[in-house]
């Protein structure tokens, strides 16, 4: 008997993976919690039957989410991470000697004892001395910050579930307040393939628009995310992504990728016209 996970991306688009094993069925307190191991995409999360990760193709989400922000202030020193329980974004920010301290808010504790245990490739860092480990919600979290992160790293799931408060415009002010002078915001800023996830794009990147002085967007290809075509946010108080780039300094840390480079860098800011069109509708919203 065939094994297939299968994602609803719409109502009207499925995708399916041929699965080996079912390794994990968890309902945590939060969401429910799957761990499949696949023929070709090697093992793989689902929360509340979305997909978070792959094996096979994870490297690009956490290097984009993490590498572009980095090669933008080489002086980032304190790190916020919002989410992220599956430990990729913690694995490559501790790649960088640069970065001194790592806090990591994840609001289920099930998630990351999991990852641990199942999914060494993404969570092999979180060990690492750099790294503070708070289970709690990130937006009260970050509520009791302020001017005291260098850079915020926002990756959740979808605005659903444990995630919807990720997305709100209280929650953009906070991050907004908790950083310093210099603080850059990045946030996993779904697709405008699919007009539900358009829709979703739009209203956060408003929020975000109203709170920071520069707020961009950049593209990734990620083949097991709804439609391929996956954008990230990047908000900041004082650099731009692509002026400010520091390639000298990236290239000098000796660091081995499989998908960022110096040059992607300053190409996944060069959007298409149908990506364009999308954030042309979008307006500040009012802080006030």
């Amino acid at each position: 008997m065939e094994l297939w996970f299968t994602e609803d991306h719409t109502k009207n688009v499925r995708f399916s993976i041929k699965i080996k094993q079912h390794l994990v069925s968890e309902q945590s307190e939060f969401q429910k919690i799957d761990i499949l191991d696949s023929e070709e995409l090697g093992r793989i999360l689902v929360l509340d039957g979305f997909l978070m990760l792959t094996e096979k193709d994870e490297y690009i989400y956490h290097e984009m989410i993490t590498h572009v922000p980095l090669s933008v202030n080489p002086n980032i020193k304190k790190v916020l991470v919002i989410g992220g329980g599956d430990g990729g974004a913690v694995r490559e920010l501790c790649r960088f000697k640069s970065v001194e301290h790592i806090d990591m808010v994840e609001i289920d504790r099930r998630v990351v004892e999991l990852c641990r245990e199942y999914l060494q490739f993404t969570a092999c860092s979180l060990d690492d001395p750099r790294v503070h480990l708070h289970y709690e919600d990130g937006l009260k979290f970050v509520r009791r910050a302020e001017n005291e992160y260098d850079l915020i790293i926002v990756d959740s799931t979808d605005p659903f579930g444990p995630g919807e408060g990720l997305f709100t415009k209280e929650f953009y002010g906070n991050c907004y307040k908790a950083l310093n002078a210099d603080g850059i915001l990045v946030n996993q800023h779904e697709s405008t393939f699919y007009d539900e996830y358009a829709e979703m794009m739009k209203r956060a990147h408003s929020r975000i628009k109203s709170f920071f002085p520069i707020a961009l967007v950049y593209q990734v290809h990620i083949p097991t995310y709804p439609s391929g075509h996956w954008l990230f946010g990047f908000a900041s108080k004082r650099y731009h992504p692509v002026e400010d780039q520091n390639a000298e300094w990236w290239l000098e840390q000796g660091l081995r990728t499989k998908y960022y480079n110096r040059f992607v860098h300053g190409g996944c800011f060069a959007l298409p016209n149908n990506v364009r069109d999308v954030l042309r509708e979008t307006k500040p919203e009012n802080t006030k």
